[in-house]
C-alpha cells in the first residue's frame, strides 16, 4: 500500500471539533492546558491508554489511538514543551484504519528540517525537533562525533538507531570538548567511499 503523503498538507478541522473528537478517539475527554484550550495534557493521555482493559477490539483501538498520539509529541514532532500536544493531531487518528497510510517519515523529517532552519538563526539559543534523527546521521555519517567507535556495534538493520540506544559511551568521547569537536569537523575524511552529507538510512 502507498502512504498517503497528504498529511503534510492536511487541511485541520476547526477548533470548536477537537474537544468531541477527542472524547471519541480516546473514549473519555483528556485534561486540557488552563491557558491553552487547545492543547492536551500528555499525562492525562497516558492515563487514559493505562486504564484500558483491552479486552475489546475498541478497548484495543483507543489504546493504540492513544499511545500513537503520545509518541507524536514526545518522539516525532517534539518542541521544547514535553508536557502537552496540540489538538490538531487529533484528525490524523480518527479514521484507524488509514493511520497506518501516512507518511509519518515525511512528517518527521518536515519538521526536524524546519528545526534545523530556526535554530541557524543568529539569536537561536536553543533547538527542538526530532533530534534522536539528527543524532543517529551524524553518528553514522560522522564517526568523529559518534559516542562509541562504529565498528564495535552490531550491523546496521532496521531500525539503524536500534544498534545505538543501549551503547555505552567512551570515556574519551565523554571529555572531548566543542574546540575538538570542531577539529575533527573540520579534518574528517570520508569513510568506505560512502559521502559524508548524505541522508540516507
Amino acid at each position: 500500500m502507498q502512504p498517503n503523503r497528504n498529511l503534510l498538507v492536511r487541511k485541520l478541522d476547526s477548533p470548536q471539533t477537537w474537544n468531541p473528537m477527542g472524547i471519541a478517539i480516546f473514549g473519555r475527554e483528556p485534561s486540557v492546558s488552563g491557558n491553552a484550550k487547545s492543547y492536551i495534557k500528555l499525562g492525562s493521555v497516558r492515563r487514559i491508554r493505562d486504564a484500558e482493559p483491552l479486552d475489546t477490539d475498541e478497548s484495543i483501538r483507543r489504546y493504540v489511538r492513544c499511545h500513537i498520539f503520545y509518541l507524536l509529541r514526545s518522539t516525532l514532532f517534539t518542541d521544547k514543551s514535553t508536557a502537552y500536544a496540540h489538538a490538531k493531531y487529533l484528525p490524523l487518528l480518527r479514521d484507524f484504519e488509514r493511520i497506518h497510510t501516512y507518511s509519518w517519515g515525511s512528517a518527521c523529517f518536515t519538521h526536524l528540517y524546519r528545526a534545523l532552519c530556526r535554530a541557524s538563526r543568529y539569536d537561536t539559543k536553543e533547538m527542538d525537533g526530532p533530534l534522536n534523527l539528527l543524532f543517529v546521521w551524524a553518528w553514522e555519517r560522522m564517526p568523529c562525533l559518534a559516542p562509541v567507535p562504529r565498528q564495535t556495534l552490531p550491523p546496521a538493520e532496521i531500525p539503524v538507531a536500534m544498534r545505538w540506544s543501549h551503547s555505552k559511551r567512551t570515556t574519551a568521547w565523554s571529555s572531548k570538548t566543542v574546540e575538538t569537536f570542531r577539529h575533527d569537523i573540520d579534518y574528517m575524511q570520508e569513510v568506505s567511499n560512502i559521502p559524508i552529507i548524505l541522508w540516507q538510512f
